[in-house]
């Protein structure tokens, strides 16, 4: 019996190390959120040639990271080739390797979505759907007893980003900027750059900063699932509306293999093991919404682009 223990113990623990890389701010044993380096790699030369799926962006805290290995043992059953998980520190370095064929498929923001489709023609395979919808916004958030009420009173702060190339994490307050003639620079005492959301907010909750923008999907399960961060923080601004982030698919992308994990994620809520992965990602389902639910997106890099082309 202990023998059997302790093998037992062995597996979970290869597991750990192996399957959840990159998954957590409250980081268990052989985690680490900055490795650069493929999840799960596939040894075996034998058998179909595995998927690379990159974890450009996720709709969950770090944490729930986990639920996203299920996603991809869920996927490589149901198109019958294996799958790997490819995780990096940014959003321009799994752009990069979408660019570059290096990736077939990836999870990505909603801005560099709109920068891969524009530029080197990303396709969407399918979006998730949040209680009902395929949308999310972006907040403002500062300390909950801080004086601040409005954005506009955040001038000569430290302020924290969370990637460059984030819709909501950057481009929405920068946009906000423009609207007032403003920059980032121009107008905040500091700027950093988190390179999480959930780091984002606990930046704020420490006050490490004084304020962040966050996206909206990210704040909600965080804050359920940490109720005591939900006392050292307040929102401030809501954004509007905006598409949520994609899984999308390299352009030249075999259309078989592009149509059997579109079905498989379509399909995905009627399967009552799909139904539990999803369950436990907070996702109702998977759908396939137009190009045009981004536009909102392409519309404030316009703006930007023109008042930094004005200074």
């Amino acid at each position: 019996m202990k023998h059997s223990m302790a093998r037992l113990s062995i597996i979970l623990l290869s597991l750990v190390s192996v399957g959840l890389t990159g998954c957590s701010r409250k980081e268990p044993l052989g985690v680490h959120l900055d490795r650069k380096t493929a999840l799960a790699p596939m040894t075996s030369t034998r058998g179909p040639k595995p998927v690379r799926l990159g974890m450009g962006a996720m709709i969950t805290p770090k944490e729930g990271y986990v639920y996203y290995y299920q996603l991809k043992e869920y996927l490589a059953q149901k198109i019958g080739r294996p799958i790997e998980l490819v995780d990096r520190s940014n959003y321009s370095e799994i752009n990069k390797m979408l660019e570059t064929g290096e990736l077939e498929i990836s999870f990505v923001c909603s801005g560099p979505y709109v920068e891969g489709h524009d530029r080197y023609g990303l396709e969407i395979i399918a979006v998730p759907v949040v209680n009902g919808v395929a949308t999310y916004h972006a907040y403002i958030i500062v300390p909950s007893d801080s004086p601040v009420s409005e954005f506009r009173e955040l001038r000569g702060t430290r302020f924290a980003f969370t990637d460059p190339k984030s819709n909501a994490g950057k481009l929405v307050p920068t946009y906000m900027l423009a609207r007032m003639h403003e920059t980032p620079e121009s107008f905040f005492k500091k700027v950093i750059y988190t390179y999480a959301q959930d780091k984002s907010i606990m930046a704020v909750a420490e006050r490490l900063v004084d304020g962040a923008a966050v996206d909206s999907l990210i704040w909600d399960i965080y804050l359920r699932s940490h109720p005591e961060i939900a006392k050292k923080v307040k929102i401030i601004a809501k954004s509007p509306a905006y598409g949520i982030p994609p899984l999308v698919a390299v352009p030249g992308l075999d259309p078989s293999l592009k149509k059997t994990v579109r079905e498989a994620l379509l399909s995905m809520y009627t399967d009552p093991v799909g139904k539990k992965i999803l369950a436990k990602m907070n996702i109702d389902r998977f759908d396939l919404p137009p190009d045009n639910a981004y536009d909102t997106i392409r519309e404030m890099e316009a703006w930007v682009a023109r008042q930094k082309r004005q200074k």
